[in-house]
């Protein structure tokens, strides 16, 4: 049996519908219930879109009745499930970009996009906690948002914190996924840590999402990269000291 399994979900968002995205959302969970997954992560704000202008009218919470189904999959298959979406800020009157994860056992909390991308300065305030980590096993996961990653601070805060993994909730683009993987690589290589990417599936925001969700082995091995297209679910495996990773398609929900 394997000592633990993380995965990605590369899925779809419709502007602004929180609640049409968390019936999208369902299908990822099942499946990676299915596959043993201990912490399924969802693609930067999964939950509305990348959409800044519309972070004011969807700002949710861990404990908020909309994600009252979600809170209640995770608790049912023992999975922390991490979804992005627009949330109150600590400081600034501005909302901020959010990843809200639901733990096992009920409870959840909330991690701030720390590092904002150029522009969405006009939109959102950063993140003032600079790392938020969770033990898994025999692993800490450290969680990270998109520009994050571009940060050469983040991931090494997250390794001085004990990570072993870093996983980060992403928007990268088709003109820029190549250098802002090599990043993420590049991230597993110096600091040792395992690597995973969930991007969106298709277009959002305006901007053409390149897909390829992907885990890095620690050392900055690539072990699994999702197609450019379609919703699918990254696992990454560690058995016996070693990560591998598999990659399959998700049926997308009943009508």
């Amino acid at each position: 049996m394997p000592l633990l399994r993380i995965a990605a979900a590369q899925s779809s968002s419709v502007p602004g519908d929180v609640r049409e995205n968390l019936r999208r959302h369902m299908p990822f969970v099942r499946a990676a219930a299915a596959e043993g997954v201990s912490l399924l992560l969802f693609p930067e704000l999964s939950l509305t879109g990348y959409e800044p202008p519309l972070l004011p009218h969807h700002l949710l919470s861990p404990d908020g009745p909309v994600l009252a189904p979600m809170r209640e999959l995770a608790r049912r298959h023992r999975m922390t499930v991490i979804v992005g979406a627009p949330v109150r800020p600590i400081a600034g009157s501005k909302p901020a970009i959010g990843a809200i994860c639901l733990y096992p056992d009920g409870s959840g909390a909330t991690y701030r996009k720390r590092f904002l991308h150029t522009g969405e300065e006009a939109f959102a305030s950063p993140g003032d906690v600079d790392t938020h980590c969770m033990d898994l096993t025999t692993e800490r996961v450290s969680l990270a948002i998109c520009a994050d990653t571009v940060h050469a601070e983040h991931p090494r805060w997250a390794r001085e914190a004990g990570a072993t993994v870093y996983v980060a909730g992403v928007l990268w683009s088709r003109a820029g996924y190549a250098a802002d993987a090599a990043l993420m690589q590049a991230h597993a290589a110096e600091h040792g840590m395992a690597a995973l990417v969930a991007n969106h599936s298709s277009p959002t925001g305006g901007y053409a999402s390149a897909g390829m969700s992907a885990f890095w082995k620690p050392g900055g091995a690539l072990a699994i990269t999702a197609p450019p297209t379609g919703d699918h679910l990254v696992v990454a495996e560690l058995r016996h000291g070693a990560w591998s990773g598999t990659c399959m398609e998700v049926p997308p929900p009943a009508d």
